[in-house]
């Protein structure tokens, strides 16, 4: 018997099974109104095990309009009424950062966030869902997971002085493509794996949704067991476990790197990139707000002071770690540096709240995205790196190397790099009921409904979502699109945010599938509960042409692109009740 890895083992069956799993914790955050909106439609009363559920108000907090802040209100009561001791309310911290209090190794942890992995780092299987399905957990407990494959990363040596954890994710993602760990679990192995803290796991693990992965894990070993300060009780892949992909790091090579915009993929030596001007600089998020992170930071600009006209925003993980923060001085080094520290809350890494840049602003910035807009603005571009580089950056204005000086490195992995489709003005990408996308790769969910918007509308408000589908990449979709037309894509449908509105607006507006190269697997999740149908055909894509009549046979399994047929197989049993019954919420409502 072959050896099994850490997914096969926790959920005990092998990869490509479908199981159904009750997970040990349930996360939500400001959708949580959302989440109850949908969990009464599927007829729910009172979730059926309120201790597994996680709940934090941290997207926009405080709120940022009056809409929101009834949301808040009703959040509060609905953890007051059914009894959530896992409450969490504005200012406490990142749902991310909070979990550190709760997870534990061998838990199965979900959240309606793309970055539940983060949890990965306590040796515990973490990966997103979205609204829909956490309201059918509410409602029934459990909810089916298909076990992955597993990409193995070994990791040799110890990173050099002033290159970090977060040098460390760019690097690989640079490596592999956003999309190179698709629908993966990725451990972490090798001698140096025990140089890596908890907080530089945290960071790896969070960063795992930008490689394209379910989840992300390290072993429960002794840097795990002195961050809980007792023995830990884990589970680790065998020896002989069979892995899909490996791949090998000597950390010692490792050096300062930047995502350049407009994707997380786009990496670059800090040198390639230096004496690039910046307007304004972020430290702070679910990926880089933790204390260690504020410290270098501090370290760079205690006793100085950033230029005239740059912004500097530090955004502490959590209230515990703001206080920890104020007693080191770290806050007061950061203020009389220039900069701005806020509560703790996401708020400028998606575009709400405080934080939004300027038209033409270069964004230097610890967060994990950096999609066109996705801070709040299209028309602003955003560097992504480390604490340190992101500090002696605003210090300087411009993209300063963190070591003190420039060294001339060249990141020496050259994949093709993610690009951004624009629909020109004009351009009609619809013909024969076919929308052709099929050049696009990575049409992400910002693309498709604006991050800003995320808690300006639930997503169980499918008529209000419909006017802004699409806006900014295809201006004319939401106006054209018609029932039983099909979208045609590239790979790496949907990746980016957990939010469903954009799955649920495409079921709305009754499109009858997206046939594309590769698709996200959270958003693939969420067409599913949404009732809307995901063909992963790339040969199919290859042979698209505009104008080409597209026929759909879903119980052959066959796609016609102009008198060519290309076979998919048919979904599992349980997930085509789903799309008969036209979506999750019915399918458990008529449970």
């Amino acid at each position: 018997m072959p050896g099994k890895t850490f997914a096969e083992k926790i959920f005990g069956a092998d990869a490509g099974s479908i199981v159904f799993a009750t997970p040990d914790i349930i996360l939500s955050h400001d959708n949580t109104a959302s989440i109850y909106s949908t969990f009464k439609k599927m007829g729910g009363e009172t979730p059926i095990n309120p201790d597994a559920l996680l709940i934090t108000l941290d997207h926009n907090a405080p709120p940022t309009s009056s809409k929101l802040a009834n949301d808040y209100q009703a959040i509060r009561e609905f953890a007051s009424k059914f009894g959530v001791i896992k409450f969490h309310d504005v200012g406490e911290g990142i749902c991310h950062q909070l979990m550190a209090l709760y997870a534990r190794p061998k838990m199965i942890i979900v959240g309606s966030d793309s970055h539940t992995s983060t949890a990965g780092a306590f040796n515990a299987f973490a990966a997103g869902i979205d609204r829909t399905e956490t309201a059918g957990l509410w409602k029934q407990g459990e909810t089916w997971f298909r076990v992955p494959d597993t990409m193995k990363i070994t990791l040799h040596g110890k990173l050099p002085d002033r290159v970090f954890a977060k040098d460390l994710a760019l690097w690989i993602i640079g490596m592999i493509g956003s999309s190179g760990a698709d629908y993966l679990s990725i451990e972490y192995h090798g001698d140096g794996v025990h140089s890596l803290s908890v907080a530089d796991r945290m960071v790896l693990a969070n960063l795992a949704s930008e490689m394209g992965a379910k989840n992300a894990v390290f072993p429960a070993d002794e840097i795990l067991e002195k961050h809980f300060g007792e023995k830990t009780d884990g589970i680790w892949a065998d020896p002989d476990a069979s892995y899909i992909k490996e791949i090998t790091i000597n950390l010692d090579d490792v050096f300062p790197v930047v995502a350049a915009p407009h994707h997380v993929d786009n990496v670059k030596a800090v040198s390639e990139v230096e004496g690039t001007m910046i307007q304004q600089a972020l430290v702070g998020t679910c990926t880089n707000g933790r204390l260690e992170d504020l410290r270098e930071a501090a370290a760079v600009l205690k006793g100085r002071r950033i230029p005239k006209f740059m912004q500097l925003l530090v955004i502490p993980a959590s209230r515990e770690i703001y206080m920890q923060a104020m007693r080191e001085g770290l806050v007061t080094a950061f203020i009389e540096a220039g900069a701005n520290v806020l509560t703790s809350s996401c708020g400028p890494c998606l575009g709400t709240g405080q934080g939004i840049p300027a038209d033409g602003y270069n964004v230097i910035s610890t967060a994990n995205r950096n999609f066109k807009g996705r801070m709040g603005n299209p028309s602003s571009n955003v560097y992504l790196a480390s604490p340190a580089t992101v500090a002696i950056s605003a210090l300087r204005g411009e993209i300063s190397d963190p070591r003190g000086k420039s060294h001339g490195d060249v990141y020496p992995f050259h994949i093709p790099q993610s690009t951004t489709v624009d629909i020109r003005e004009g351009e009609d990408r619809y013909n024969a009921h076919t929308w052709n996308y099929a050049d696009v790769d990575n049409l992400n969910t910002d693309q498709m409904f604006a991050g800003n918007l995320t808690y300006a509308v639930q997503s169980a408000e499918p008529d209000k979502i419909m006017p802004h589908l699409f806006k900014g990449f295809d201006d004319s979709f939401s106006e054209r699109v018609k029932p039983g037309d099909i979208i045609m894509a590239g790979a790496n449908f949907g990746c980016g945010s957990s939010r469903e509105h954009p799955a649920v607006g495409l079921a709305h507006a009754g499109v009858k599938a997206v046939i594309c190269k590769s698709v996200n697997r959270i958003f693939y999740r969420s067409s599913v509960n949404q009732g809307l149908p995901i063909i992963l055909l790339p040969e199919a894509v290859d042979a698209f042409h505009q104008g080409d009549l597209v026929k759909i046979n879903f119980n052959a399994g066959i796609v016609d692109i102009a008198g060519k047929e290309f076979r998919f197989a048919p979904l599992p049993t349980k997930l085509m009740e789903i799309f008969q019954a036209k979506g999750l919420i019915n399918y458990v409502k008529n449970q």
